[in-house]
C-alpha cells in the first residue's frame, strides 16, 4: 500500500510526497504537480525519508519518481522570490534553500543503498541535479533535461556539481552555458541517464532494475557504493591502494564467504548482511 507522506501535516490529500515499500524497494513519488518544485517543504520531506531509509533494514533500494509531466522543475522560484522582501533581501533564506538542496544530494551519495531516478518528463535545474545525483537514472523517450539558470541570470552553480560528475566535462559545460534543453537520447550520450524506455514500460523496467539490485547482499552494496564515490576523488594510484584495502575487508565479511561458497556449490546465496 502507498502511504501519503507530508511534512508537517501527514494527513493531507495534497501531500508533497507519496511513499510505498514493497519487496525491499522504497518508492518516493514527488507529488507537487505541475512543476514538482523542490520547495523547502519537499526538500525536508525527502531528507526525512532518506534519514529513515538509511537505517531501515527493510529498505534495500530507493526509487525517486514523480507525478505529472514534469519530473522536477528545480527550486521553487516563487518561494525564493517572496523572500526578497526580507530585511536581508532574502540572503538568509537563499542560503537555507541551497544548503538544504546540497545536503539532500550529499545524502543520496552517502546513503548506503542504491538510489534510482525514474524520470518521465522535464528535469530542469535542481531537478536535473537530482537526476544526476542518483546512482542510476532511467527515463522515458520523451523526457528532457536542462540547466537553464543562465537564461534568467542565475547560473546553475549547485546543479553543476552533480551534472559535471555525471556528464562529460565539455557536454556538461554546453548545458550550463547555453541553458538549452536536451532530449533523452542526448542525455544518454552525455551520461546523465543509463537507459531510455517507452513511457508504458518505465515503471516495469525500473522495478526490474530495483529488484535485481535488492536481491544482492545489502552489506556488499553499502561497501561498493561508498568505495565507488570515494575512489572517484583520488589519484589513480591512491584509488587502487584504497580499493585493494576495501576488497580485503569485503572478502572477510560473512556475505562474501557465503556468496563465493554458494557460487562454487551452485546454490543461491543466503545473505545475512554481515
Amino acid at each position: 500500500m502507498a502511504e501519503i507522506v507530508s511534512f508537517p501535516d501527514a494527513g493531507r490529500a495534497d501531500a508533497l510526497l507519496v511513499r510505498s515499500l514493497r519487496d525491499g524497494v522504497l518508492r518516493l513519488v514527488l507529488n507537487s504537480p505541475p512543476a514538482n518544485a523542490l520547495s523547502i517543504a519537499l526538500l525536508e520531506a525527502l531528507m526525512a525519508e532518506f534519514d529513515k531509509a538509511g537505517s531501515d533494514a527493510d529498505v534495500r533500494v530507493v526509487v525517486i519518481a514523480s507525478t505529472g509531466n514534469v519530473f522536477s522543475a528545480g527550486h521553487d522560484l516563487k518561494e525564493l522570490t517572496a523572500h526578497r522582501a526580507d530585511q536581508d533581501r532574502g540572503a538568509g533564506f537563499f542560503e537555507t534553500a541551497f544548503r538544504l538542496c546540497a545536503d539532500l544530494m550529499l545524502k543520496i551519495a552517502h546513503l548506503p543503498k542504491p538510489v534510482i531516478a525514474e524520470v518521465d518528463g522535464l528535469a530542469t535545474a535542481a531537478g536535473c541535479q537530482l537526476v544526476a545525483s542518483c546512482d542510476l537514472a532511467i527515463c522515458t523517450d520523451t523526457s528532457t533535461f536542462c540547466t537553464p539558470g543562465v537564461n534568467i541570470g542565475l547560473f546553475c552553480s549547485t546543479p553543476m556539481v552533480a551534472v559535471t560528475r555525471a556528464a562529460h566535462r565539455k557536454q556538461a559545460m554546453e548545458m550550463l552555458l547555453t541553458g538549452e534543453t536536451i532530449d533523452a537520447s542526448t542525455a544518454k550520450d552525455f551520461g546523465l541517464v543509463n537507459r531510455i524506455v517507452p513511457k508504458q514500460y518505465l515503471a516495469q523496467v525500473v522495478a526490474k532494475y530495483a529488484g535485481v539490485i535488492a536481491s544482492k547482499s545489502p552489506l556488499t552494496l553499502k561497501i561498493g557504493k561508498e568505495a565507488f564515490y570515494r575512489q572517484l576523488g583520488l589519484p589513480v594510484e591512491a584509488a587502487y591502494d584504497y580499493a585493494a584495502k576495501v576488497m580485503v575487508d569485503n572478502m572477510l565479511t560473512q556475505d562474501a564467504e557465503e556468496g563465493i561458497g554458494a557460487f562454487l556449490n551452485k546454490r543461491p546465496p543466503e545473505w545475512t548482511g554481515e
